[in-house]
């Protein structure tokens, strides 16, 4: 029974990345057509950082990843302190409201954000689809991701070491930077880095909420498919998915430290 549960989950981990691998490997293929390997050359890789479209597209990645992650982890590590330390009237509602940005299809979310976005317009002539409607479409759904983690870690915390601290005489903003922050530290890092790959790797709210001249790689790489698979494209879907496991397995590493 236990081989035969091993062999199932291997099948499984296969059937998830080996999609994967092979795209990896197709991007050091020196043929320009078809899957058979003829060669090994990072000329892709040279002529992707040599077209001057894909570093636009780059900046726009990381411009909106960094500013909205930015945003997000704020946002998210107060709202889970307000969840975990405070009592107010609707808070186990608003607990279990954190769990629908992250169980609604990325469909429906897209297509809200556009029609906010619409009607806003209409009302208030503001604003338009650009890289700001992006930054705030990753917002919405990053905030609840980001709460999730760091309440999790707040949970592990002992609240006497915050009451010392004001026993001491220290003020409310003092404990919350020198005690509560250092020690949810590590869940605020891991939620961060999680909002950080799921931005980076968003296509469907980017697609419903991003204007002229707020292309990001999912989307090139989207539109380069529907033209026909170049071995560039699968030099950049590399990048990406490197670039993403990477802040995965850092805000996994952080979020295993113990209190």
């Amino acid at each position: 029974m236990r081989r035969l549960l091993s062999l199932h989950a291997l099948l499984v981990y296969l059937f998830l990345y080996l999609p994967i691998l092979v795209i990896v490997a197709l991007s050091f293929n020196e043929s320009r057509r078809g899957v058979r390997f003829t060669g090994f050359t990072l000329d892709w890789y040279r002529a992707l950082f040599q077209d001057p479209r894909v570093l636009e597209y780059f900046l726009n990645t990381l411009t909106v990843a960094f500013v909205s992650t930015l945003v997000s982890t704020v946002l998210g590590t107060l709202l889970a302190l307000g969840l975990v330390r405070y009592r107010f009237p609707g808070k186990g509602f608003l607990r279990y409201l954190l769990y629908v940005p992250v169980v609604v299809p990325d469909v429906v979310m897209g297509v809200s954000l556009l029609l906010l976005f619409a009607f806003s317009r209409e009302l208030l002539g503001f604003p338009r689809l650009s890289l700001l409607t992006v930054i705030l479409g990753h917002i919405t759904f990053q905030v609840a991701f980001v709460t999730l983690v760091v309440r999790s870690r707040l949970l592990l915390l002992d609240p006497a070491l915050e009451e010392a601290a004001r026993d001491l005489g220290a003020r409310g903003l003092q404990t919350f930077l020198h005690v509560t922050l250092p020690l949810a530290w590590p869940g605020v890092a891991a939620g961060a880095l999680l909002a950080l790959t799921l931005s980076l790797d968003d296509f469907v709210v980017t697609f419903f909420t991003a204007g002229p001249g707020a292309t990001t790689l999912p989307l090139y790489i989207y539109s380069s498919v529907k033209l026909g698979v170049s071995p560039k494209v699968h030099a950049l879907s590399t990048l990406v998915v490197g670039l993403s496991a990477f802040f995965l397995a850092l805000g996994y590493a952080l979020s295993r430290r113990r209190v």
